[in-house]
C-alpha cells in the first residue's frame, strides 16, 4: 500500500472527517490500491449496526432517515448514513441527490452522510456501498443507516447487507399490493406506514396485518407495524425504541451472515473479473474491431464472447 493510502487510513482512524470523506471517495471510485486499503480497514470492522431503510419512491424515506438519525444522536450514538440513489444512465452519478434532502441532519455532530449511486446494481446496492459501510464502521460509527433506492421488485438486496430492514409504505400508492408483488414482505423486520396523517393509513396497516396473518400460518413471527409522520416526528421515537431492541438480537443476523459473506465474495470476484476483461478487451482496439464485426455480421456476438472467455476456461476447470 502506498503512503497516500496509508496516511488517509491513519488520519481516518484518528478521527479526521476530511480523511474519511476522501477515503470513501477513493474507494467508491475504485482508485488503484483500493482493495489493499479495504484489507487494512477490515480488522477494525464488525462493531457498527447496519439498518436498511427501503420502500417505494415518495414514501418519505429520507425524512424518516433524518428523524431516526436525530433520535440516535440524542442518545449519544454516532451515525453514518448511506443514501443510495438511482444512477444517471449517462454520467453514472446519483440522480436524486439525497444529500440535499439531508442537509439538516448532516450538520449534527457525529453524523456523516454519503450519497451514492447504484451504478446499475440490481436491488439498489452495489459493492461500493458495502465497502463504505465498512469504512464508516472502522471510523467508529455506532449505526449505519442505509437508505436504498426504492425501485420495486429488485429492492431486496439490502437484506443481505443490513442487520435489520425497515420497509416504508404510505397510503394512497397501493403499497400493500405492491408489497405482495415485489416480495418485500419477506425482507421486512419492521413495517413503517409513513405519512400516517393521510387518509387510508389504517387501511394500509390492515392490509399488512392480513398479509402477515397468512404468513404466520406457516409459523413465522410477524414483524411489528409502526405508523409515523416523519415530517412532524410523530411515532419515530417508538420506532427507534423497537429498532434498538431488535438490534440486540437481529432476527436474520445468524440466518443471513453466511449468505451475506457469500454474496459479497461473489460480487467482488465478478466485478474484478469484468474490469480485467474490459481492460484487456479495450486494449489495442480489440473491442472496436469486435463491434464492427458484429455490425457487418462478419461474426456473431456469441462467438466473440466465447473467444474472449476461452483463455479463462482452463483456469476455471471448464472444457
Amino acid at each position: 500500500m502506498n503512503s497516500k493510502w496509508r496516511k488517509l487510513i491513519d488520519d481516518m482512524k484518528a478521527g479526521s472527517v476530511p480523511a474519511l470523506a476522501r477515503l470513501v471517495s477513493r474507494v467508491e471510485n475504485r482508485e488503484p490500491g483500493w482493495m489493499e486499503a479495504m484489507r487494512a480497514i477490515f480488522p477494525d470492522t464488525g462493531r457498527a449496526r447496519l439498518v436498511g431503510i427501503t420502500g417505494s419512491p415518495g414514501a418519505g424515506k429520507s425524512t424518516l432517515t433524518n428523524r431516526i438519525a436525530r433520535h440516535l444522536v440524542e442518545r449519544g450514538q454516532k451515525v453514518g448514513i448511506i443514501a443510495v440513489d438511482p444512477s444517471s444512465p449517462f454520467s453514472g452519478g446519483a440522480i436524486l441527490g439525497d444529500r440535499l434532502r439531508m442537509m439538516d441532519v448532516s450538520d449534527l455532530e457525529g453524523v456523516f452522510v454519503r450519497s451514492m449511486a447504484t451504478r446499475g446494481a440490481l436491488g439498489g446496492l452495489n459493492q461500493s456501498a458495502r465497502d463504505v459501510a465498512k469504512i464508516l464502521d472502522a471510523f467508529g460509527k455506532d449505526f449505519v443507516l442505509i437508505e436504498t433506492v426504492g425501485v420495486g421488485q429488485d429492492e431486496v438486496e439490502v437484506v443481505k447487507t443490513a442487520d435489520i430492514v425497515l420497509v416504508v409504505l404510505v397510503p394512497g400508492q397501493g403499497d400493500a399490493i405492491q408489497a405482495i408483488k415485489a416480495g418485500i414482505m419477506e425482507i421486512a423486520d419492521i413495517f413503517v406506514v409513513n405519512k400516517a396523517d393521510r387518509d387510508g393509513a389504517d387501511e394500509v396497516v390492515r392490509d399488512i396485518e392480513a398479509m402477515l396473518d397468512l404468513d404466520t400460518e406457516l409459523g413465522a413471527v410477524p414483524p411489528p407495524i409502526f405508523k409515523t409522520v416523519a415530517t412532524k416526528g410523530t411515532g419515530v421515537e417508538a420506532l427507534v425504541e423497537e429498532t434498538l431492541k431488535m438490534l440486540e438480537a437481529p432476527p436474520r443476523r445468524a440466518e443471513w451472515q453466511e449468505e451475506r459473506i457469500r454474496v459479497e465474495l461473489i460480487g467482488l470476484v465478478e466485478k474484478e473479473l469484468i474490469d480485467m476483461i474490459k481492460k484487456s478487451w479495450t486494449k489495442d482496439g480489440k473491442l472496436d474491431r469486435a463491434v464492427r464485426q458484429v455490425q457487418t455480421q462478419e461474426k456473431d456476438p456469441y462467438s466473440i464472447v466465447q473467444e474472449v472467455l476461452a483463455p479463462l476456461a482452463p483456469l476455471l476447470g471448464r472444457d
